[in-house]
């Protein structure tokens, strides 16, 4: 657990209820990761979404290698190997790992630690043992979750138009 106070102070939080923060704090643990650390892979099934204190993450998403010689067995197959593309980048008061909170909780991205961080996790699971079926509670989480994916799909514009024009 960690203080609402914490949790509070987050404008991903803003507009949430004291009862909420309570809630969202008791299922939260605060971690500290080393860079190299992976949060989790694109396609995991995640039960937790992450909020950066200190530190950067990186959102990545894995593409075929293209300085490394496949066999043609493994492109049959589907073997090849991959290297991490960075699509996004959080530091402090960025949230990452949001998919745990919308279904089918895949993971559409990686996420790993770039430089030290101190990292809190909220446990969706236990989370929603708190608060089952409570449709406002959801409905505000969904909503600041979407807020999240509309700025992070508008930086990744920019990232295309920038890469265009050179």
């Amino acid at each position: 657990m960690v203080s609402p106070e914490l949790v509070r102070r987050y404008p991903f939080f803003a507009g949430l209820e004291h009862d909420q923060l309570v809630a969202l704090a008791q299922v939260a643990k605060e971690t500290n990761a080393e860079p190299g650390h992976y949060f989790f892979n694109e396609g995991d099934v995640l039960k937790s979404f992450y909020l950066v204190v200190e530190g950067t993450v990186a959102v990545v998403i894995g593409v075929t290698d293209r300085n490394v010689e496949h066999k043609f067995v493994e492109q049959l197959y589907g073997n090849l190997k991959k290297k991490d593309v960075v699509v996004s980048t959080v530091e402090g008061g960025d949230l990452f790992g949001w998919s745990a909170l919308i279904p089918p909780y895949i993971s559409t991205a990686g996420a790993k630690a770039v430089k030290p961080s101190r990292i809190v996790e909220f446990n969706c699971e236990e989370l929603w043992k708190l608060y089952p079926g409570n449709n406002h509670f959801t409905f505000l989480l969904t909503q600041k979750v979407a807020q999240v994916m509309r700025q992070r799909l508008h930086d990744a514009y920019i990232e295309i138009l920038g890469a265009k024009a050179e």
